[in-house]
């Protein structure tokens, strides 16, 4: 593989992987230097489609929030969801953020008031939350879905991304 392919894979390959966001202990981010959260709205924080917070995600959201980290919600969803759970759970959002844009990232590090170097993204799409945040140069999580329902897009986008997570496990990247 030449270089610029590695380069590919490389801007794809999330730092960690996580099967949900209760597997992440605030000692897991204060370890690495990290003091806020960049996450995913549709199936990291929610299943897609839903502004309904199970109270397990409220009592993650407390946590966090109470070991000193920062969390804004960054979603390509459209405001009227986005700020529904970010308003419910008491934490920023931007939204619309067409990821992997480098914009709605930056908009996130500032309301979060964070360098790239101390803060995490977290998602489930490897094309939007994972190749933003390693644009971004940040600490990239990659979570298994909340649901299977989705976009009729993202499902498409999908199948790549099985390709892609193939590759990785090939390499060992991923078990």
């Amino acid at each position: 593989m030449n270089s610029e392919g590695r380069q590919l894979w490389k801007r794809l390959c999330p730092r960690a992987t996580a099967t949900t966001l209760y597997e992440l202990a605030p000692g897991f981010f204060l370890t690495r230097g990290i003091r806020g959260l960049i996450i995913d709205l549709d199936n990291t924080l929610v299943a897609w489609g839903e502004d309904k917070i199970s109270r397990r995600m409220r009592e993650w959201v407390r946590e966090i929030q109470a070991a000193g980290l920062k969390i804004c919600i960054l979603s390509n969803a459209l405001e009227h969801r986005v700020r529904a759970v970010g308003e419910n759970l008491g934490i920023p959002w931007v939204s619309r953020a067409v990821k992997p844009r480098k914009h709605p990232f930056r908009q996130a590090l500032k309301i979060l008031g964070t360098s790239p170097q101390e803060t995490a993204v977290i998602g489930d799409q490897i094309f939007t939350d994972i190749w933003g945040g390693n644009r971004m140069r940040l600490y990239t999580i990659w979570t298994t879905p909340l649901s299977t329902e989705e976009f009729i897009s993202t499902k498409a986008v999908r199948r790549l991304e099985r390709l892609v997570v193939k590759k990785f496990r090939k390499k060992g990247i991923f078990q």
